[in-house]
């Protein structure tokens, strides 16, 4: 609510707030409630998206109700649906960037320094960016000891087997991708900001669409409780394919 209609919602602030989405049975359409003011967005005639504020009360803003208040009335309805949109538009927007998902996985040079590419799905950058996440709170950061224990574990390797010195190479592109920062005058290091958006993306892809997608399509695995839409939806396209084939064929 303070979002969309910039006003600053607590506790005490009286009136109702809520957002419903409705999609069952009906053209799905969203319902955002602000005390006695609300925005309704639905598709009108099934061909454009529509945004409308219905404004009952101008005092919910601060706005008396004499007919010379209307265009700034009109201000903050407009405000509304523009704000609406553009956190819309922000969440369908994924943070990374196909920019900085590229980026990511080239080489970079940062002041003359160059450093690896930490490319998606390689299983040593998998478990760094997993074992990032552990460590995105510490309030001191974490050291090249702490974080390659964990990155060891999660390649299946024996702690000593990943030496300090392959921590240290990792510790280096993930700082130079401004995946982490070194903590001043110290030997300790924290995640970024960025940094834990990047691995919250690479690990939340990997394991949820892209492992448990490929899991069903060829190990049979179930894995969204009874969900087989994927499966089915991939053998419809394969006959589909089949049979597009077979008529190419018998007009040949």
């Amino acid at each position: 609510m303070s979002l969309i209609f910039d006003r600053r919602v607590t506790k005490r602030t009286p009136g109702k707030f809520r957002t419903r989405v409705v999609t069952e049975g009906v053209m799905p359409s969203l319902h955002v409630s602000y005390k006695w003011s609300k925005i309704k967005q639905y598709f009108k005639e099934d061909k454009a998206l529509r945004t409308e504020t219905t404004i009952n009360n101008p005092r919910d803003f601060g706005i008396g109700k004499k007919l010379e208040n209307l265009p700034v009335l009109r201000e903050v309805g407009f405000q509304a649906n523009r704000r609406l949109l553009d956190v819309q538009k922000v969440s369908q927007n994924c943070q990374v960037g196909i920019d900085r998902f590229n980026a990511i996985n080239k080489r970079c040079e940062v002041d003359g320094q160059m450093a690896a590419a930490l490319k998606f799905s390689d299983p040593r950058v998998m478990a760094l960016m997993q074992s990032l996440l552990l460590f995105f709170l510490l309030p001191h950061g974490f050291t090249n000891a702490q974080l390659r224990e964990h990155v060891a574990k999660l390649m299946g390797k024996d702690p000593e087997s990943y030496k300090p010195g392959q921590m240290t190479y990792d510790l280096r592109r993930l700082r130079l991708h401004g995946i982490i920062s070194r903590i001043p005058n110290s030997h300790r290091y924290n995640v970024s900001p960025e940094g834990m958006k990047i691995c919250m993306f690479y690990t939340k892809v990997h394991s949820r669409v892209i492992r448990g997608g490929l899991s069903q399509l060829f190990d049979g695995l179930d894995v969204q409780g009874g969900d087989r839409k994927l499966v089915s939806a991939m053998n419809q396209v394969e006959a589909a394919i089949d049979r597009h084939i077979e008529e190419a064929k018998l007009a040949a």
